[in-house]
């Protein structure tokens, strides 16, 4: 049963999948000189429009800015010698990738949209869910919305790192079906197929565990080193958990999306079970504030869906306020669950450990009996 799901799922076609994400990466839209490469990005505008006339709605998320800027400065390095020419070489190539798209898509009588975001845009809640209405009301008009990370103000400590995350996060905001990240490779193998010749596509992914995350930090499959496998892994983990599938497929060929989808060649990492909105969004957060360690008894009591309770907290590490998103740990420091937290980190340290009914005792007032209540927690 799971084989033929994995079968029908196999280009997204756009009966099952009436929204997706499609995600295409710098070395793939420009060449080694800087340039766009005009004729493969017209055939992804062919496959965007065929599956638009089949009803199917497409939100692209498109590196490409900083090569193109790079190349119209004469900047070395491809524009990231440094900070400052990172966000020069965005400046100027944001116009260009924009009008790159507006281009080709309006060749296929397809208006393009721009919007760049940042990870804060989609880190807090009400930004979030403004970047959402923006994605909504596009699609609902007809619009091909073109997302790309705002690299000309984004630093390293406001950053996704990479656009297969950003893909992930704008599949939740756009509430989309299912995500496609174009990539150097036809999917995740088990081991790196340039070195080893036993190394074997994995098609299906139901369940993202230690063991496929031990296929990235082998490098499989990735022409950009295992952090671009992993990356991919983090998206997958992203999208699934918000009840999207995510699919990894090569983009080294001609109109990659039909090519796909009649040969359905790639590796699709199956949705896991939709959750409320607000818990889907927290947890894609790629930020948090703080961290709470509990003890066995209490990741248990979480997994059956209670609330967390001071008794349970063996560790409270950063600094938060009542509100903040924090990560919640079990005692061999994976990180079980992700939620917002009732006390201030302060009040929290004082009350670890101990039972409810003594936090008015000890903060001097009383409050609320649970450090994160199960209506604003997720379990990861």
């Amino acid at each position: 049963m799971v084989a033929d799901l994995t079968e029908t799922l196999a280009g997204f076609p756009p009966a099952l999948c009436r929204r997706i994400v499609v995600k295409i990466g710098s070395a793939l839209l420009v060449d080694p000189s800087g340039a766009v490469r005009d004729h493969w990005l017209r055939t992804v505008a062919a496959d965007i429009a065929a599956r638009r006339a089949e009803g199917q709605q497409i939100v692209i998320v498109s590196s490409g800015a900083i090569a193109l800027g790079a190349r119209r400065l004469g900047l070395p390095k491809g524009g990231r010698g440094s900070l400052e020419d990172a966000q020069a070489s965005a400046a100027v190539g944001q116009i260009a990738l924009s009008q790159t798209w507006a281009t080709v898509l309006g060749e296929r009588d397809l208006t393009a949209a721009q919007m760049l975001v940042t990870l804060d845009d989609l880190e807090n809640r009400r930004r979030y869910l403004n970047a959402s209405a923006t994605l909504e009301r596009l699609l609902s008009l007809g619009i091909v919305p073109v997302v790309n990370e705002n690299d000309s103000v984004a630093t390293a400590e406001i950053r996704f790192g990479d656009n297969d995350r950003l893909a992930a996060r704008i599949g939740q905001a756009a509430r989309a079906d299912a995500v496609v990240l174009l990539s150097d490779v036809d999917g995740l193998y088990t081991a790196n197929p340039q070195v080893d010749a036993s190394a074997m596509l994995v098609e299906r992914v139901e369940r993202i565990d230690s063991a496929i995350e031990a296929m990235a930090d082998g490098g499989s499959g990735s022409g950009m080193g295992s952090g671009g496998m992993l990356s991919k892994i983090e998206a997958a983990k992203i999208a699934t958990g918000a009840g999207a599938h995510l699919a990894i497929i090569t983009g080294h060929r001609d109109s990659p999306l039909s090519a796909w989808a009649s040969e359905g060649r790639g590796t699709i990492f199956q949705a896991a079970a939709g959750k409320r909105a607000r818990k889907t969004w927290l947890a894609g957060r790629l930020t948090t504030r703080g961290r709470i360690t509990v003890d066995a008894g209490a990741a248990g009591a979480l997994a059956r869906g209670n609330s967390l309770l001071p008794a349970g907290v063996r560790d409270v590490s950063g600094i938060f306020v009542r509100g903040d998103v924090i990560d919640i740990l079990a005692e061999d420091g994976r990180t079980i669950a992700r939620g917002l937290s009732e006390y201030d980190s302060e009040d929290a340290v004082k009350i670890a450990g101990r039972r409810s009914e003594e936090i008015a005792a000890i903060l001097g007032e009383v409050s609320r009996s649970v450090l994160v209540h199960r209506d604003h927690m997720v379990m990861l």
